[in-house]
């Protein structure tokens, strides 16, 4: 599924991930591909994003924070997450 992360300043990824792990305002949920469409709010906490590559620029690579080869981590305070059609927008503030 593609992702897209977009904040204030800027878009800060775009590409073809395998799940998501998202700090929802109910509680940390995940979408894996074909998931269900969904719209919903997140609180502060920590963004994990799960794909077989990454392809980070370098102005917005400070803010991940890389676990391994196949996982990164992104910290929010708040945002907006969208999935339709194996696409996710996530609006991070």
């Amino acid at each position: 599924m593609l992702l897209e992360i977009v904040s204030p300043e800027a878009k800060l990824f775009s590409g073809e991930i395998t799940s998501i792990s998202l700090p929802g305002v109910d509680g940390e949920f995940q979408i894996l591909n074909n998931h269900a469409p969904i719209v919903s709010l997140l609180k502060k906490g920590t963004v994990k994003i799960a794909a077989p590559s990454f392809d980070i620029s370098k102005e917005t690579v400070n803010k991940f924070t890389r676990v391994n080869d196949q996982l990164y981590t992104l910290s929010v305070d708040s945002g907006t997450i969208e999935m339709k059609d194996n696409k996710v927008i996530l609006l991070a503030d």
